[in-house]
């Protein structure tokens, strides 16, 4: 013990930003030839980077923020209200399989073991409304909340809850009906019925003073491809159109506040989820104000559900990593429920251990790591107030302009929604198949000889001409699926010169090739006509260059045409044909390259090796 304070930093001088850009400018301009050095501005303008919707994230932020304010009071961006330090926040198990015998027993287990409220999906190919009681058996309703949610029948889903609190004598049920008429269009491509909404909120009102009527969902919109900003326009403009019908009804913008929740997605891009669930707040707490709502009651609930889109089917086990940061940002962000689906979800439906996988990914981080006992945590941070200010900017623009078009009704009917998101789903499809936004275990680092996860199959889906579900990863797992369809295809890589010449290039060519399922016999060193010779007993009809451009510029040209001699069809250079020095590199026939269209490549490859579609 001391009495002199421990300064952490004390011994070391504060260093200012002019101080920070002469390290950049060192670093950027260290093999620039003179004369050609980058300006600061420009510097900047290469560490700049830009989200898929259009925000821009700076590669340092120094500029202090406004007044941040409290949770719990207006704007609400930092909390609908203190968070409980005792109750980090509602664990809501998901559960959506027809077979009411293992699931009622799954549902008992999760409550026991950590899960403190309930998400059941009801109607076609999940819980059938007349074995919901079934499926909730022995539940308390007092003790847990219940949701549903259905992408069939809303209405059946919400009596078959209500009858069930009915049947428990619940005197204090808690937890949502699950009326989303516009959700269930998107998903659908039915036509939008706000009737059913009036009805079950007046009812709940009046007789469930614990539950709400209404969800506003955004995961239908996610899981088509939509961005941060769409799903904040989104979900205010669905909001907006629900508080116009039920004051229409007779029901108080304050009471109509009270039965909404809104449903959101949170994935591993933690700064984004955690700005885009505050963004939300203070963008429903200024509708909250110019409706008349009373101050202490326009924050929005929230139930973070970890993005489906961001699940991969190949190398599930790294869902785990995805669910755990989608998680951590949810809890961060201030979301008051959050479901963390199973890592096997895009293999089929969860089992015992997927299942308890996904409820203490939730239990560690808020019991072992104490997430949940500080009220907004990231507040403050000069980073995470720009996302949230740009995010509720570019939202509100949005939602001005989906309301100018008729509200969220009319654009839905009209693609408008359909529009935005393909739009951004576009961008993002480019940086997939550029590697720009990685998958791990999928477009980067695969496993070479993956074991494959078994789970008990979905049933069918419904069909439905809403909008279509896609996830990041399909683009890739298309490919591979083709390449196993028969016998294993293989591009032969052809290393020349010693280790340290052609290793990098290997490695980077290499994972590559294991992205699309192809596998890779090569030769090291050697003369062009012994490497040919390898490549022809290999069998492989396309063959990849690896090497340094010192290298290259001696034996590239040499050894691809001897392979072309050998009866190899196609052959390709890792990095560039300039690197061979040659003017005549026609007998190249393509390059592997950092940033280039990898699903292109891929796709491409295996019609040169001749793999059926």
């Amino acid at each position: 013990m001391t009495d002199t304070p421990l300064m952490l930093a004390g011994d070391f001088a504060t260093p200012t930003r002019h101080e920070w850009e002469a390290e950049v400018l060192k670093v950027l301009n260290r093999r620039r030839p003179e004369g050609k050095e980058l300006t600061i501005e420009q510097a900047l303008t290469r560490l700049r980077t830009s989200t898929v919707d259009g925000l821009t994230i700076e590669p340092l932020y120094t500029d202090p923020v406004a007044p941040l304010g409290l949770p719990g009071a207006m704007p609400f961006t930092r909390g609908a209200a203190v968070r409980d330090a005792g109750v980090a926040w509602d664990v809501r198990a998901l559960h959506e399989d027809g077979d009411v015998a293992f699931t009622n027993p799954q549902v008992l287990s999760d409550l026991e073991r950590g899960a403190t409220s309930l998400w059941l999906r009801v109607g076609e190919g999940a819980i059938a409304p007349e074995d919901l009681a079934a499926a909730l058996a022995g539940v308390d309703p007092a003790l847990a909340a219940i949701a549903v949610s259905s992408t069939t029948d809303q209405v059946a889903a919400a009596k078959a809850l209500a009858a069930f609190w009915k049947g428990a004598g619940a005197t204090a049920a808690k937890g949502n009906l699950g009326l989303d008429a516009i959700a269930l269009a998107a998903r659908t491509g039915a036509e939008v019925d706000l009737t059913p909404h009036a009805v079950w909120v007046q009812a709940a009102l009046a007789e469930l003073p614990g539950v709400r009527a209404l969800t506003v969902d955004v995961l239908p919109y996610d899981d088509a491809g939509a961005g941060d900003v769409d799903q904040l326009a989104f979900a205010i403009a669905t909001g907006v159109a629900y508080l116009r019908d039920l004051e229409a009804a007779g029901v108080s913008p304050a009471d109509a506040f009270g039965q909404i929740e809104f449903r959101v997605s949170a994935n591993a891009d933690e700064f984004l989820t955690i700005a885009r669930l505050r963004a939300l707040r203070r963008l429903w707490a200024r509708v909250g104000e110019v409706s008349g709502v009373p101050a202490g009651a326009r924050g929005a609930i929230q139930h973070a559900v970890t993005s489906w889109r961001m699940i991969t089917r190949d190398d599930p086990y790294v869902n785990l990593l995805r669910g755990t940061i989608a998680t951590f940002a949810a809890a961060v962000g201030g979301a008051e429920s959050i479901t963390c689906l199973p890592f096997d979800t895009a293999v089929g439906l969860p089992d015992d251990f997927s299942r308890r996988m996904a409820r203490n990914t939730q239990l560690v981080a808020a019991e072992e790591s104490n997430i949940g006992k500080v009220s907004d945590p990231a507040g403050g941070s000069w980073y995470v107030e720009s996302l949230t200010d740009q995010l509720a900017a570019h939202a509100w623009t949005e939602f001005q302009a989906l309301e100018a078009a008729g509200g969220m009704v009319a654009a839905l009917e009209s693609g408008i929604v359909e529009e935005r998101i393909a739009a951004t789903a576009a961008e993002r499809t480019k940086r997939l198949a550029t590697r720009k936004q990685a998958i791990t275990g999928v477009s980067m680092f695969p496993m070479k000889d993956e074991q494959p996860v078994t789970a008990k199959p979905r049933p069918a889906a419904p069909a439905a001409a809403g909008l279509k579900p896609v996830r990041d990863s399909e683009v890739f797992e298309v490919i591979r699926d083709r390449a196993a369809a028969g016998e294993k295809p293989k591009v032969f890589l052809a290393c020349l010169g010693a280790r340290r010449d052609f290793g990098g290039r290997e490695m980077f060519t290499s994972n590559v090739l294991l992205v699309g399922g192809i596998d890779f016999p090569s030769s090291e060193g050697g003369s062009p006509e012994e490497i040919a010779a390898q490549a022809a007993a290999s069998g492989a009809k396309m063959a990849i260059l690896c090497s340094s451009a010192k290298i290259y510029a001696t034996q590239a040209i040499a050894v691809a045409t001897a392979l072309k001699g050998a009866g190899v069809e196609t052959v390709y250079i890792a990095g560039r044909k300039s690197e061979t020095g040659a003017e005549d590199t026609s007998v190249l026939d393509g390059e592997v390259f950092d940033g280039m269209d990898v699903v292109a490549f891929l796709e491409g490859a295996l019609d040169r090796i001749g793999v059926a579609k």
